[in-house]
């Protein structure tokens, strides 16, 4: 795969993967989180979240952390006169701190949760939370397709993440499986997005792509019973 083309196609995309406002709403709902809370958006793509973090921190602050100078360049244009948000371009793996929330939308994964939520431990206040996202096996007798679904992402089913949220020292308080809205969120402008492209001319590298994405998200609108993201709220213990 191109990554040139990739980009292309997800370069003025909202979001980066399946989320909402209200499957926000709903993680941040199962704990207290404070007013003035520092929290973290690890892997932030394009900002689509940071309203909605500040929006639960009126008096705190977020700092939106991306290794891609694209994205992070979006977020700064985008946030510029908010002195609320920090945007870096970093690595999640060492995102700093201390933060009394990180949160991850559909990026934990890269690192591995055991080994991303062990590495966080130390990132987070005496009382803090993570909240993640993780792609899910809902079936517990899978079809190869829905196991081929996430490429070379050994997705688990949800007892699965929940075995590795409690390896790595964490408590899980509250679980939910990511809703159709929340996907359909993402793969609308992706749609929108492929038929732009596709009209102005594509080469051989991009139609790749193109056709790559599409093919997701027949394949999930037509198979969410058995492949989809967990919402995951999590406590060190």
């Amino acid at each position: 795969m191109s990554w040139d083309a990739f980009f292309t196609l997800h370069r003025d995309l909202p979001r980066e993967g399946p989320g909402d406002r209200d499957s926000l709403d709903w993680s941040l709902g199962q704990f207290d989180l404070r007013h003035d809370a520092r929290i973290l958006d690890a892997a932030c793509g394009p900002g689509a979240d940071v309203a909605d973090l500040l929006a639960h921190a009126p008096n705190g602050h977020v700092t939106a952390l991306d290794k891609q100078a694209h994205f992070v360049a979006a977020v700064r244009a985008r946030f510029d006169a908010e002195t609320r948000v920090t945007v870096q371009q970093g690595d999640m793996a060492e995102p700093g701190g201390p933060y009394d929330l990180i949160w991850c939308a559909g990026a934990l994964y890269f690192l591995g949760v055991e080994t991303g939520l062990r590495g966080w431990r130390r990132c987070l206040t005496p009382g803090g939370h993570v909240v993640f996202s993780e792609p899910v096996l809902f079936s517990a007798t899978p079809s190869r397709a829905a196991i081929d679904f996430w490429e070379s992402y050994p997705a688990m089913q949800p007892a699965g993440i929940q075995a590795a949220v409690h390896a790595a020292g964490y408590d899980v308080l509250a679980t939910a499986p990511l809703s159709d809205a929340a996907w359909e969120a993402y793969f609308g402008p992706v749609d929108t997005r492929i038929a732009a492209l596709r009209a102005s001319g594509a080469d051989e590298d991009l139609a790749a792509v193109l056709d790559q994405a599409e093919a997701e998200a027949a394949f999930w609108r037509a198979h969410r019973s058995e492949v989809g993201y967990m919402m995951v709220v999590a406590r060190p213990r």
